[in-house]
């Protein structure tokens, strides 16, 4: 498979759809995933991402649509692209009575070929827990476990699921160097994420998904320059105070797009040297007073804001 600016494709679906009874989980989307590249699905939960990529993974056969991996069909080379892939689901059960070791051999049996088991565990840093039970391992220890039990059969594509929901930000790391050293190997990776930061620092390109349908896509800077500023100035008001119209603070300079949400305005700004005095400026001459203030450079979670109206955590 080659796209259309004839890089390899690792995956590639178009018109994919996913009905439950209530619910159209996916809304006739596709994809392009580029060999050699970590591919995030951003969105907010219910968005459709683990659907997705479940199946793209083969576990969910979609009401409408083709999905090719590798070249290949599920309905045609299941066995073939079972050897190829590893998966970390998004909640994965293992036997708590098992060892470390035992349950990385049990996956690394199921294929033809494989790293070998110390191996993987070293780099997923688990090491040290070679003999630890699986019910006795942290939260971060079973997420970095379910990866080494993807990453045993030397995969061509890694789907990871939500990887690091719930970990510490240590563990979130560690987690983050793995996928790197997968990708510095050669390896594709389709992460799915809810975490705007975690896509910024792991990702070649990003899809943003929403109600099952991509909404944006790219590289995380081509898409947050999508939004043509590259700041935002976020500010509250002392209780009871009533912040300028948005029409005077759009008349500020560099100002691009004003939103409200808990209490807060947020203004998406050229630059911040230049918005903020004017800003000061108008609320001092309204005689208001703030009790927040805070700017950043413009981040995939404004992106989402941009797009849709909605934070990411709302959703």
């Amino acid at each position: 498979m080659v796209s259309q600016s004839g890089v390899g494709l690792a995956i590639s679906c178009s018109g994919l759809v996913k009905r439950y009874k209530d619910v159209v989980a996916v809304a006739g989307l596709d994809l392009e995933v580029r060999a050699g590249e970590c591919f995030g699905l951003l969105g907010p939960n219910g968005a459709g991402k683990t659907t997705t990529v479940e199946m793209l993974e083969g576990l969910l056969t979609p009401d409408a649509g083709t999905i090719e991996v590798l070249g290949r069909r599920w309905a045609t080379h299941e066995r073939e692209l079972r050897e190829r892939i590893g998966v970390q689901l998004q909640e994965t059960q293992l036997a708590d009575k098992l060892s470390v070791t035992e349950v990385v051999r049990l996956f690394r049996s199921f294929h033809a070929s494989g790293r070998e088991v110390d191996e993987v565990l070293d780099l997923v840093q688990l090491g040290e827990k070679r003999k630890a039970w699986v019910g006795k391992l942290s939260g971060g220890q079973k997420q970095r476990l379910a990866v080494a039990c993807a990453l045993v059969a030397e995969p061509d594509i890694l789907f990871l699921d939500e990887p690091t929901t719930g970990l510490d930000p240590q563990s979130r790391r560690q987690l983050w160097e793995v996928v790197a050293a997968f990708r510095a190997r050669g390896g594709t990776i389709v992460i799915t994420t809810h975490y705007m930061d975690e896509a910024e620092r792991l990702c070649d390109r990003v899809a943003v998904v929403d109600h099952g349908r991509v909404i944006a896509l790219g590289t995380p800077k081509e898409l947050i320059a999508s939004m043509g500023a590259q700041h935002v100035i976020e500010f509250a008001l002392e209780e009871g105070a009533q912040p300028p119209d948005d029409a005077a603070l759009r008349a500020l300079p560099g100002v691009r797009e004003v939103r409200h949400a808990a209490g807060l305005v947020s203004l998406r700004v050229d630059e911040v040297h230049a918005t903020l005095p004017a800003l000061l400026d108008e609320l001092e001459r309204r005689g208001l007073g703030m009790t927040e203030l805070a700017t950043h450079h413009a981040t995939l979670e404004d992106l989402f804001l941009h797009l849709t109206g909605r934070h990411l955590r709302d959703s």
